[in-house]
């Protein structure tokens, strides 16, 4: 009975440590947990905050392009005359002298799922940047607006560069402000928009209406204009 004794005791002295250990793993574990959590709770916050921002622009700008394809051209008639005869000279690009909109179509600037300005678009923008940095047309400032058709973006070569017809239009946008600024217009003048497939101008029903679609179009403001609305509240990130 004596060695029983002797050996329970053992056992029970193991039992309690092991209970010890146990308790402390399952202290670890709870501490560890409640940092989970609290770091859960503040990436749901971050994502809520971002989604929100992100519904704020997109709503912003769909409101800036509302009132920019309403709005009367501030042009002086001299410049519209010069932007017309541009017109005149290269049947793609079409310019409305009601609103001041510059439209560059289908496929002028850019071959199919590209963002390199074809070399022959290059004279014509290197004279939209001459008369827009001519007499009062200096004054304002302009945004570049890019559009695509329906089609999603299929070659592998294609989506390396552009995952989607968002980065496509944004991109297009992009290398048109890059080519006027390389002639002479001032980057603070100049904005960004893509617009992906979402402003189409005709019915996406086969390929001479989706060329249509294809297109880049850039709107005059006037100085004081703000392009994105109010400034955003501070969004922790």
């Amino acid at each position: 009975m004596y060695r029983q004794n002797q050996t329970l005791a053992g056992d029970l002295g193991q039992t309690q440590q092991l209970a010890g250990q146990l308790a402390a793993e399952k202290q670890q574990l709870e501490q560890v947990a409640a940092q989970l959590e609290g770091q859960l709770q503040i990436a749901n916050q971050r994502l809520d905050n971002l989604t929100a921002e992100r519904q704020e622009l997109h709503s912003r700008y769909r409101s800036m392009l509302a009132s920019l394809q309403t709005q009367k051209n501030p042009l002086s008639s001299g410049v519209n005359l010069r932007f017309e005869e541009l017109a005149r000279k290269y049947p793609d690009f079409e310019f409305d002298p009601q609103t001041g909109v510059s439209k560059f179509n289908g496929d002028l600037l850019f071959a199919s799922g590209s963002d390199s300005i074809r070399p022959e678009a290059k004279a014509l923008l290197e004279e939209f940047a001459e008369i827009i940095n001519s007499g009062d047309a200096q004054q304002f400032n302009i945004l570049v607006v890019g559009h695509t058709d329906d089609q999603p973006i299929k070659k592998a070569s294609t989506r390396s560069r552009h995952e989607t017809n968002w980065e496509l239009s944004a991109h297009r946008a992009t290398s048109v402000v890059k080519m006027l600024a390389k002639y002479g217009v001032d980057e603070p003048r100049m904005g960004v928009a893509g617009y992906s497939k979402y402003q189409p101008v005709a019915a996406n029903a086969n390929d001479g209406t989706r060329q249509q679609n294809r297109r880049v179009e850039i709107y005059v403001l006037a100085p004081d204009a703000v392009v994105a609305g109010r400034e955003p509240e501070t969004i922790q990130r």
